[in-house]
């Protein structure tokens, strides 16, 4: 593996501007344009090479240190490259080994465990997907059933993990595991690494109503794991995973999504001559002001993590205000398409086409991943507005 181009650059010496050209072109030049802006998530045998590619120049975990193999950016930086990614609508690859695993090992993990793994997802030899929801806790995660009984060195670990995303083609798997019954819910709660090729392990995906496969569930019976597994220590599981949570919430908040569906909206409308008509005109400016609001309170999250500042629960207000509005701006784009909004693929209008229904679909589950927006609602009622409960 060569990276040599991000351990030699010291990227934060470049200006802003010089650093986002940089990216900029070589986004443009490289990234495979059949995969722009994709209305699905792509499956590691049509993203991974994408993957190769960024591990191969250096740039596949920007935010990890330099001496883990990433570019070590600063979180000005890292805004810049999630932005240019972003407006060149680059695809995302299964990045849970980027983006939760290797931030989680740098910090809370042990040399042998930091050895092991993170040259292992640089290269992209492992690939990783997150086991924290169940059956009867999504949301309410702390409530999850799945658990993991010593065995003298091992683990024995039972149970259901659900939405497991793109599960299918990850070789490994990140547990929250209940290892003590008998402590309060958000305690007794443990972080494991899990080989998917472990006897025991079964993954099922899920067909969704647009005939993608991008969830599975995954069931867990008597699968024997190492104690060495472990991230940080026994019963002290929920603390590391709610530290990867407002980042999370933050990425899930950005307003490119609401600015891509409004821009295929405005597209639409100017077709087919809706701009004549008072009321859609009405509801389409409604809605492109939201937008515009949004991409604000983005902003004002983003000043937040460049200043190097920890985001506090207000940060749900952001999920909540993203995930809405794309959901309405996806109503309004199967509305503008009158009889053929329900159509799936693509529908042939004057000038092109416009595919409908697949916003329509994945605007569903946005207000439920993540943590659903009526959690979302909870948390800031409590922690920020501080209402009685």
């Amino acid at each position: 593996m060569n990276t040599t181009a991000s351990t030699s650059t010291d990227w934060n010496a470049f200006d802003n501007a010089s650093f986002r050209a940089t990216l900029r072109e070589f986004f443009e030049e490289h990234f495979p344009s059949e995969w722009r802006y994709p209305q699905r998530r792509l499956r590691w045998s049509e993203i991974g090479p994408w993957y190769l590619r960024l591990s191969e120049k250096g740039w596949v975990a920007p935010s990890w240190p330099t001496q883990y193999g990433g570019m070590g950016l600063s979180p000005e930086k890292l805004i810049i490259f999630i932005e240019e990614q972003e407006r060149w609508g680059v695809a995302r690859a299964p990045d849970m080994g980027i983006t939760m695993v290797g931030p989680l090992l740098i910090n809370h993990g042990n040399d042998a465990q930091r050895a092991y793994y993170l040259p292992k997802i640089i290269s992209g030899e492992h690939i990783w997907c997150q086991g924290y929801s169940e059956p009867n806790s999504g949301s309410d995660l702390a409530s999850l059933r799945t658990e993991a009984v010593v065995d003298g060195s091992d683990f024995i670990v039972n149970g259901q993990k659900t939405w497991t995303t793109l599960a299918q083609d990850a070789t490994h798997i990140f547990l929250l595991v209940r290892t003590d019954k008998s402590a309060k819910k958000q305690e007794g709660i443990s972080f494991l690494l899990v080989d998917m090729n472990t006897p025991g392990i079964t993954v099922r995906p899920i067909r969704n109503i647009a005939g993608s496969e991008d969830f599975c569930e995954v069931f867990l019976e008597n699968v024997r794991v190492p104690r060495t597994s472990i991230v940080g220590e026994l019963n002290k599981g929920w603390t590391i995973a709610k530290a990867l949570l407002g980042f999370e919430r933050i990425f899930l908040g950005s307003p490119k999504q609401s600015q891509y569906a409004l821009a295929r909206v405005q597209e639409a409308a100017q077709r087919l001559g809706l701009f004549e008509d008072t009321g859609f005109v009405d509801r389409y400016t409604k809605l492109a002001l939201d937008v515009s609001d949004l991409g604000a309170l983005y902003g004002r999250f983003i000043d937040q993590v460049k200043r190097g500042e920890t985001l506090g629960p207000d940060v749900s207000m952001l999920k909540l205000f993203a995930t809405e509005t794309y959901s309405r701006l996806a109503d309004l784009l199967v509305d503008v398409m009158g009889s053929s909004g329900g159509t799936p693929g693509s529908t042939a209008l004057p000038g092109g086409k416009t595919d409908a229904l697949t916003s329509f679909y994945n605007a569903r589950p946005a207000t439920i991943y993540g943590g659903s927006n009526e959690v979302q609602r909870n948390i800031l009622a409590a922690s920020v507005l501080k209402l009685p409960s």
